[in-house]
């Protein structure tokens, strides 16, 4: 029972969160051998301000 856990910033929609679990279950069918029905994903959706990178938190981070 592997599983895959996703960190991410909020705002991902159900249709993008679906795509993943999608392309995540058929690479590790092709890769590993682990059948969709086995493999748990897990998504943990994280507000910018919780989120430290680059010495700072991401909410603070001017956008490019």
């Amino acid at each position: 029972m592997p599983v895959v856990q996703v960190y991410m910033y909020k705002g991902k929609t159900k249709e993008q969160k679906k795509e993943l679990v999608r392309r995540i279950s058929k690479d590790f069918q092709e890769v590993a051998n682990i059948a969709p029905e086995a493999l748990h994903i897990l998504f943990h959706d994280t507000d910018k301000d919780d989120w430290g990178t680059k010495g700072m938190l991401a909410s603070e981070i001017p956008p490019k």
